[in-house]
C-alpha cells in the first residue's frame, strides 16, 4: 500500500464552548473599557477608578477594566451562577494573576438588590437591561443604580434598534482564522429575531453557531426583550434623579457597516439598523 493511501486519523473534535464563540462573536471588551475611562474623563473631568459589571455574564468587561491600570477595582454582578463559574476558569487567559485577584468582587445577586457595592461607572452592556419588559422594572433598575453609583459616577448603556427590529430576519457573520491566503472559516454567527410585537414591543432573538465542518446549533442563546428606545431611556433615567443623559451615536464605514467608533450628538440617523451608547451623569 502506498503511503498517500494510508488515511490520516481525523483529530477529535474540540468540545463546543458557547461563552468563547459568543465572547468572540459579540463582545469587544478590550475597545468598550476604552471609551468607559475616556467618557468618564470627558464628562466627570476625573480619573474611575471602581467599575461595577451589571448582568456581568462571564465580566470579560471587569477583567479588562483591571488590565487598564493597577489601581483599578471591579464588580461583576449577575443572577445566574454558570457564566460566572466559567469566567472564573478563564482568568488564566484573560492574564489576570492570582496578585489581581483582591481587585475583582464577583457576586451572584440580581441588579436590584440595595446592598451592592458603590462604584465610579456602572454598565449594563449587550442591551442586557432590555430583560425589564414594564416601565415600573426599569425604572427601579435605573433608580438602583443612581444609589450605587459614588458622588461623581456614571451610568453607560448601549442600546440598538431601527426598521430591521420590527421584522423577522436573520443574519450572519463569518469568522476566520489565521492570516492571508491561509485564513479558513472557523465558525459562523447567526444573530436571528424571530418576532416582534408592536403592542407590547417585545421581540424574541437568537443567537446560532456553525462551527467548520459541523452541523449548526440552533438557539445557543435566546433572548425575549422588550425593545426600549431612545427617548424612553433618557426620560426614566431622568425621573430618577440622573443630571444629564447623552447619546454617543456609532458611525459607519464605506460599505454602511458599523466601525465601532462612537461620536455624542443629539440627532441620529433613520437607519435599518443602528447601535449606541447612552451615559448619565449621577
Amino acid at each position: 500500500m502506498s503511503r498517500s493511501a494510508v488515511k490520516k486519523p481525523r483529530r477529535p473534535a474540540r468540545p463546543f464552548d458557547k461563552y468563547e464563540l459568543y465572547h468572540r462573536a459579540v463582545q469587544s471588551a478590550e475597545t468598550d473599557v476604552e471609551f468607559f475611562r475616556k467618557t468618564y474623563r470627558q464628562l466627570r473631568k476625573s480619573t474611575a477608578r471602581i467599575l461595577r459589571e451589571d448582568f456581568c455574564g462571564t465580566f470579560a468587561l471587569s477583567c479588562e477594566w483591571l488590565k487598564l491600570n493597577p489601581r483599578h477595582l471591579a464588580v461583576g454582578v449577575d443572577l445566574d451562577s454558570e457564566p460566572i463559574e466559567y469566567g472564573k476558569g478563564q482568568l488564566k487567559s484573560r492574564r489576570i494573576t492570582d496578585s489581581d485577584l483582591h481587585r475583582l468582587k464577583l457576586i451572584q445577586a440580581n441588579v436590584l438588590s440595595e446592598t451592592l457595592p458603590a462604584a465610579d461607572i456602572v454598565v449594563a452592556m449587550n442591551f442586557s437591561y432590555f430583560i425589564f419588559l414594564q416601565r415600573v422594572e426599569l425604572k427601579k433598575y435605573f433608580a438602583n443604580v443612581r444609589r450605587g453609583l459614588r458622588r461623581n459616577g456614571l451610568f453607560l448603556l448601549d442600546i440598538f434598534g431601527g426598521s430591521d427590529c420590527y421584522d423577522a430576519n436573520e443574519e450572519n457573520t463569518v469568522f476566520r482564522k489565521g492570516r492571508g491566503a491561509s485564513r479558513r472559516h472557523e465558525f459562523t454567527y447567526f444573530w436571528e429575531q424571530e418576532a416582534f410585537d408592536p403592542v407590547s414591543n417585545r421581540a424574541t432573538f437568537h443567537i446560532h453557531f456553525k462551527r467548520r465542518r459541523e452541523a449548526k446549533r440552533a438557539k445557543v442563546f435566546t433572548y425575549d426583550w422588550r425593545m426600549w428606545s431612545i427617548p424612553e431611556v433618557r426620560d426614566l433615567l431622568e425621573e430618577v434623579g440622573f443630571r444629564k443623559t447623552h447619546v454617543y451615536w456609532e458611525g459607519t464605514n464605506s460599505r454602511g457597516r458599523g466601525n465601532g467608533e462612537f461620536r455624542r450628538l443629539q440627532k441620529g440617523e433613520a437607519c435599518q439598523s443602528w447601535i449606541a451608547y447612552i451615559a448619565a451623569e449621577k
